[in-house]
This record gives structure tokens, sequence and C-alpha cells, in this order.
């Protein structure tokens, strides 16, 4: 089978779980024998280089970028406001881009075109204009939901309005684009019924982020009376930095105050230095990490305290991978198919979050058992050679 992967970042280096997601699905289906080719936009935020690539993953995939300028620009987004037009989106459009698109078009024949997240979307049109390929939108997330979340959460009048307004303007985009596509691969059965919600047409299927559990060698669990407990997460996200800001102004004094010695790491590029300035006793900011898998492995108990986020976390897989125990939001645990107090711990508001700390401090052997459990889920549920088999089978449905 013949696919064309078009990506809104680079999948090396594999710095955030966009990246990560994207590269092992170009990993899974190179190993299912297909012949792919990438064409990926680069931005200031995940600019390509190919010596951060392997030389045997440029060879089998021909990878190809151009630089997109995505960066905010002022007139641009209030004249989509104005307009009612989805600047998110947009500003991923390029013509250099383009004419790379349409050239690969001419000179290949693929089968499938799998469009990486709904920033790729704005090339349908060339795609059906120069393409009889099929199309399959590779869903990372509902991003109108992430906005109207974000929206509910913010406290400054002004600021709620205008994230209304982004989070209607990318509803009506994606309730529209959708119906574009000859199929959808979402990333959690939770997105996929809310894509069947919208009344899209076409075939929808659920493929979640996998990982091949075997590159993920877990530590031995805490022996120590002062727990670690962690957040990993690229800062330059909003949910993060809402996150972040919500944990240690609501929920880490509650533990500090039970659990004197308890500490918290933080870790996640782009740290912002509103948060790095805050002096706050026993957490340690570690900024940009080159290991992330080290980084978890280092520590006990993994925090999740999305309030506003949407799709799948790929941090928390991972962590699972890594036998980690995590207290997680439900939105941080968002289609994860996850059993409460079985294989992670979920805790929606500041109190329990801390109480739920707590009760791991008392009991290491919990933390163990949680941990197990956690790494069976993710063998079952997301072995990338599982899932990647699946992603073939519907595109050969479509």
């Amino acid at each position: 089978m013949n696919i064309l992967q078009i990506c809104h970042k680079p999948p090396f280096p594999a710095i955030d779980g966009g990246c990560i997601a994207i590269k092992n699905i170009s990993y899974g289906l190179l190993d299912n024998g297909c012949n792919l080719k990438i064409l990926t936009i680069s931005t200031a935020k995940h600019p390509f280089n190919i010596t951060n690539i392997p030389k045997d993953f440029v060879k089998n995939t021909k990878i190809e970028n151009v630089y997109v300028d995505t960066k905010i620009n002022i007139v641009d987004a209030f004249s989509n406001l104005v307009t009612f037009d989805s600047y998110n989106v947009s500003r991923f459009f390029s013509p250099d881009f383009n004419y790379l698109l349409i050239k690969t078009l001419k000179e290949g024949n693929f089968d499938i075109i799998l469009l990486e997240s709904l920033f790729t979307t704005p090339y349908i049109k060339t795609i059906r204009d120069h393409s009889k390929s099929k199309i399959v939108l590779r869903s990372h997330n509902l991003e109108h939901i992430i906005w109207k979340r974000l929206a509910k959460e913010t406290i400054n009048p002004a600021k709620k309005i205008y994230l209304n307004l982004l989070s209607k303007q990318l509803e009506s985009y994606e309730t529209t684009i959708v119906k574009e596509v000859d199929g959808i691969a979402a990333i959690s059965k939770d997105d996929e019924i809310k894509y069947k919600n919208l009344n899209y047409p076409s075939k929808t299927t659920t493929i979640p982020f996998g990982i091949n559990i075997n590159n993920y060698n877990a530590k031995d669990s805490p022996n120590s009376s002062i727990i670690k407990f962690f957040h990993l997460g690229a800062m330059d996200w909003k949910p993060n930095q809402e996150a972040v800001v919500w944990l240690l102004e609501e929920v880490w004094p509650s533990i500090l105050n039970k659990l004197p010695n308890a500490e918290l790491h933080l870790a996640g590029k782009e740290m912002p230095e509103w948060i790095l300035n805050k002096k706050i006793p026993n957490v340690h900011n570690h900024k940009n990490v080159k290991d992330a898998i080290e980084f978890m492995n280092s520590y006990d108990v993994m925090l999740v305290p999305l309030l506003s986020a949407g799709g799948v976390r790929v941090k928390i897989i991972e962590g699972m991978a890594l036998s980690k125990t995590i207290i997680s939001t439900s939105i941080g645990a968002e289609g994860l198919n996850y059993r409460d107090n079985i294989n992670i711990i979920i805790a929606d508001d500041a109190i329990t979050f801390s109480e739920k700390a707590l009760e791991l401090s008392l009991d290491i052997n919990r933390i163990k058992d949680i941990g197990e459990n956690a790494r069976k889920h993710v063998s079952e549920f997301y072995d990338q050679n599982k899932i990647s088999t699946n992603l073939i089978q519907f595109f050969n449905s479509i």
C-alpha cells in the first residue's frame, strides 16, 4: 500500500506527544510493509533538522519539509475573529507547502493520504484537485473542545469571551471539514463517538496512540518514605500551563502541609518564566529534560492535573508503560479505557487530588500494585504493532 503522510510538525525530534504519535504511526506503517512518503510542515516551535532524524527513517520515508511561519499575527487574528474563520487552522496553510504537495501528488500514486491532525486539513482541496486518493484524517484531538474547556476555566471576562469565540470558530470548521475526508482515525473511543455526534457521514475507527512497550524499562518502585511526585509536559501548551498553576496553587500546599518532606519535580520544554519565578517549598523545576523516560523513571508518582485538554495524553501512556502510578483528572485520563484505583487514580478537585496523594504516601505497596497494573493495561491496549495492523485494515476498508 502506498501512503502519503502529511504532518503539521516533524516526527523528530520527538519532543512532545504529537511528535511521538506521528513517529510511532510512521514506524508502524513501515514495519507492516507500506511504502511511505512523508511531507511535513516545520515551524519555529517545531523546526526541521535532518541531523535529528535517523538515516534509515529518512531513506524509507523520503521525508521533505517546508518552513511555515505559524506565529500569531495580531492583525490576522483579529480579522479572522471578524470574519469568523478559524485562524488557529488557517495559519498552517502555506503556498510553498502547497506547491510541494502538488509536485508530490503528480510524481506519485498514493492509495491513502493520511492527514495528521486538523491543522493539515487546509490542504484537502489541493489533494482533491490533483489526486483520486482516499483521505484519512488522523485526529489527535477535537480542537474546539480544548478551547471550550479553557474558556470555561478562565476567570478573566474578556479572555473568556475571546476563547469562546475561538472555540466556536473551530467547532464550525471541524463540523464542516470532517465531511470532506473519506475516513477518520480517532485517537480514542470517546473522540470517535464525538465525531459521530457531528453527523460525520463516512467511516470512523479508533486508532489509539501506540508504543513498543519493550522500549520502556521500568525501574523499581519507591522504597523511601519521601514520595517524589512529578509532572512532565510541554509548557508552551495552554492546558499544561493552566494545569501546573492549579497544581502549585491549589493542590501542592495541602500535600506539603501533611507531608513536609514530599518533593514535586516539574519538567517540560518552554517553561514560562512566571512559573520558574514561583518560589514554592520543595518544588524543583528541571525545565526541558533531554530524556523524558529517564526523568519519569527517577521519580515515584506522576501527576496529571489537566482541566481543559482533549484527546489522549501520550505522557500518561508512557508513564503507565514505565509502571508509574498516576493521579489524574478525568479530563487528563480521557479516552484511556482506564480502571480507577486499579491502574490509575482519578481526582477531579483540589481536595480529592491532594487526599489521593496523601493516601499513596502511606502505602508504598499500593504504588507498586497500581504501577504494575498500569503496565499490563498498556501492553494489552496500546501495542503499536496491533494498532498499525488495525489502521491498515481501516485503510483497506475505504
